[in-house]
């Protein structure tokens, strides 16, 4: 494939720090130049060795660049997006792709009209603890599955930058929350979602979320919690499953997922125990005669793959990984969200 040339709008910590990089070793686009409003990121771009347009109508301008990264504070993202679609880019934005449904079908409507590609870039789609998570779930080992929960646990707060800002669409919803809700919907994509509940937290921060627990039940009867937080100083488990024959759990990213699962259920098998000042049979622990338990380790995972199908896409040979439906969705759970800790209720809605 003859690489394709690429512009990132934006040098901050995604733009420079990981989309400029990743373009520099890509085996399909080509980095061209990037572009921001700050002129100190612009000579850092140059220190770099990478080109700085003067202007983002200089960078819209060049011919040569097919697609654009815009990678800058939630709030501009609308704007900016239509302004590279109307001047006949293909488009990756970074998350969330927008701040409601509202902009994010305006959005939508401009790349229909200009007959141009548009995605976000929902990265961890390839963080291998939720792909162990969405095997295990797809085999069925586990029999019929109650609950999932998924968490992300920090202690240094929200970074002290835009995204500690409302105005910029700051906090944890939308800067973790989005990932963890594409993850749910890629675990469990085939039944609807129908009903959310969300609690915000407010601990360092009073002007946006710095955590939140969102639960989201799905029409198949999986519960599927949500949790960010940064004031928590002991994590608890990346990934939690269960169901009826069995469980599994991920302590962190770099660990391997373990798994128990049921081999015989001998109600003969408990032993009463003492649990501390009393007897229990309910929560005896079981043994290898009843079960057996297994490791899953990290697999092979290439988060520049999201690119590769990119590229593909726009030469019409493979769907955009990450579709217009999808982003649709992702959207409309934060939406119900922000709703329910608003309202102190669940939102019962299908999406």
């Amino acid at each position: 494939m003859i690489k394709k040339g690429l512009a990132v709008i934006g040098y901050g910590g995604m733009g420079g720090g990981f989309h400029c990089k990743k373009a520099l070793a890509s085996d399909v686009v080509e980095l061209l130049g990037v572009f921001d409003t700050d002129p100190e990121k612009l000579k850092k771009a140059e220190g770099d060795g990478i080109h700085a347009y003067k202007s983002l109508d200089e960078l819209l301008s060049d011919e040569r660049v097919e697609i654009v990264t815009v990678a800058i504070p939630n709030d501009f993202h609308k704007d900016t997006v239509i302004r590279c679609l109307n001047a006949g880019k293909n488009v990756i934005c970074e998350k969330p792709v927008a701040l409601c449904l509202a902009d994010l079908n305006e959005m939508i409507a401009a790349s229909e009209k200009a007959g141009k590609l548009f995605t976000v870039h929902q990265n961890r789609r390839w963080d291998t603890d939720m792909l162990r998570i969405k095997a295990l779930y797809e085999k069925g080992e586990l029999g019929r599955i109650s609950v999932i929960e998924s968490r992300v646990h920090g202690s240094r707060g929200i970074p002290s930058d835009w995204r500690k800002t409302k105005e910029h669409g700051g906090g944890m919803v939308y800067d973790w929350g989005v990932h963890l809700i594409d993850q749910a919907l890629c675990v469990i994509p085939d039944s609807p979602v129908v009903s959310v509940y969300c609690n915000l937290d407010y601990m360092t921060t009073s002007e946006v979320d710095d955590g939140c627990h969102i639960t989201l039940v799905f029409e198949n009867g999986v519960r599927y919690f949500v949790e960010i937080a940064t004031s928590n100083f002991i994590a608890l488990p990346r990934f939690y499953m269960t169901g009826m024959f069995g469980s599994a759990i991920i302590e962190s990213w770099e660990q391997p997922m373990k798994v128990t699962v049921l081999k015989k259920a001998d109600e003969n098998d408990a032993t009463p125990i003492r649990a501390e000042s009393g007897l229990t049979k309910t929560m005896a622990p079981r043994d290898e005669t009843t079960t057996y338990s297994y490791e899953v380790p990290m697999p092979k995972s290439d988060v520049h793959d999201f690119y590769r199908n990119f590229c593909r896409a726009v030469d019409g040979k493979e769907t955009q990984t990450v579709t217009h439906a999808q982003m649709r969705r992702v959207i409309s759970v934060i939406e119900a969200a922000f709703e329910s800790a608003r309202t102190g209720e669940a939102v019962k809605r299908i999406i």
